[in-house]
């Protein structure tokens, strides 16, 4: 079961994983972004393209960026969680620049892309959605450092 898409990476633990809690939410919001994301860019690169082909190109990016983070988020374990760690930088880095470029430079954008204006046009959660992933992830590194360190040497008894 392992060796499927989106099962749990071998080794993984429930404690640490993203079967419950606030990693389940980010995989569906994830999930969520790449399927609107992918579907916006395909319809504005079939239809649009001429008018703004940079922006429908980013949509696109911007989706796959989300496909390889929630399939890593949703793998779990540590390449799973590399995997999703460095989507979640590139998305950062992408809502970071794009919408700087998008507010400073609004002929080079004629259309918006999902990181336009710092994701305003989907409320702003690609701007939060990065960060909380990059959070979440140093949360379970942090169970997985616990989870390694030795048991402490018990004392003598108390008298």
């Amino acid at each position: 079961m392992a060796d499927r898409l989106g099962a749990p990476a071998a080794g993984s633990d429930d404690a640490g994983s993203t079967a419950r809690g606030p990693g389940r939410v980010l995989v569906a919001v994830y999930g969520t972004f790449a399927l609107a994301a992918g579907a916006r860019a395909a319809v504005q690169l079939a239809t649009q393209f001429d008018e703004a082909p940079v922006a429908y190109l980013l949509s696109a990016f911007s989706a796959v960026v989300y496909v390889v983070a929630t399939v890593g988020l949703a793998r779990g374990g540590r390449s799973g969680r590399r995997t999703a760690a460095v989507a979640c930088v590139v998305e950062l880095v992408g809502v970071l620049v794009v919408g700087t470029l998008s507010l400073v430079d609004r002929a080079a954008f004629p259309d918006a892309t999902v990181w336009s204006g710092f994701g305003q046009g989907y409320g702003f959660i690609p701007l939060a959605l990065p960060v909380l992933g990059l959070l979440w992830l140093r949360h379970l590194a942090e169970l997985d450092r616990a989870d390694e360190a030795p048991d402490p040497e018990p004392g003598p008894p108390a008298t």
